[in-house]
């Protein structure tokens, strides 16, 4: 059911999910916006011509949305950046993602593996030697890294407002260190999510196959290096979230 009190619709264009919540003075303005399962809109925000706003995603309160917002993401001001994401449909059930502060472990012994409980994502952190001459971090494959990296990539220039990964793969698995400045990582197993903030090359996030991945807040000198299992393969990403969620779910009988 949907709430359309006082909302300026195009309705003979605009798409709208199941479990839609659009607060007073919600403005869409224009055709061909779409707006999927569990989206809330607060009051007075605008959704411009052609947008998309992902199942599960909150647009606060006078937000103008000029850009597609992801699934789940919570986003705010003019023009609308994502500030977070949302842990589930429920606002009343933890809204947040749990964040993972990985400086609270800074005593623990390295290398330490420390799930994070996003399917069999984990959190690693490193050996880290430091003297007279410098520091160096040290890794090794596969005993201390999870897996042989088969190529690998980095990062780097992305403007702060900007979102990356934003999708999953069906076999290949990534380990990311941000080696310089930091960035902002979301884990989403279709259940449960959570967020590491990468902003030291000493640790690093291990993204096993068919996770949701997103990596945002980007500082303006951030360098995030991405190993991975395998070569690049174009079907094995799941690049939109409906994609992802029926992938888990198996094919139907």
């Amino acid at each position: 059911m949907h709430d359309f009190s006082q909302a300026r619709l195009w309705q003979d264009s605009a798409q709208i999910g199941e479990g839609v919540t659009i607060a007073p003075h919600v403005v869409l303005a224009g055709e061909k916006i779409v707006l999927r399962d569990n989206v809330r809109l607060d009051a007075a925000c605008i959704i411009g011509e052609g947008v998309s706003v992902g199942q599960g995603a909150w647009v606060r309160a006078g937000a103008v949305v000029l850009q597609s917002v992801p699934p789940n993401a919570i986003v705010e001001g003019n023009p609308a950046q994502v500030v977070g994401y949302r842990n589930s449909e429920s606002l009343s059930e933890r809204p947040y993602p749990r964040h993972v502060d990985i400086h609270a472990l800074g005593d623990a012994a390295r290398p330490t593996r420390v799930p994070l409980g996003v399917g069999d994502s984990a959190l690693y952190l490193m050996r880290r030697i430091t003297d007279a001459r410098g520091a160096l971090v040290v890794g090794e494959v596969p005993s201390e890294v999870p897996f042989t990296p088969a190529r690998f990539f980095a990062v780097f220039d992305v403007p702060s407002v900007e979102l990356r990964g934003e999708h999953a793969h069906r076999r290949c698995q990534q380990f990311l260190i941000c080696l310089h400045g930091s960035c902002r990582v979301l884990l989403d197993d279709g259940v449960q999510r959570c967020e590491v903030t990468l902003d030291r090359p000493d640790m690093g996030v291990f993204m096993p196959a068919m996770i949701w991945g997103t990596q945002y807040r980007y500082s303006p000198d951030a360098v995030l290096l991405v190993f991975a299992s395998r070569c690049y393969e174009a079907d094995d990403y799941l690049r939109t979230y409906d994609e992802f969620l029926a992938e888990l779910e198996g094919p139907s009988i």
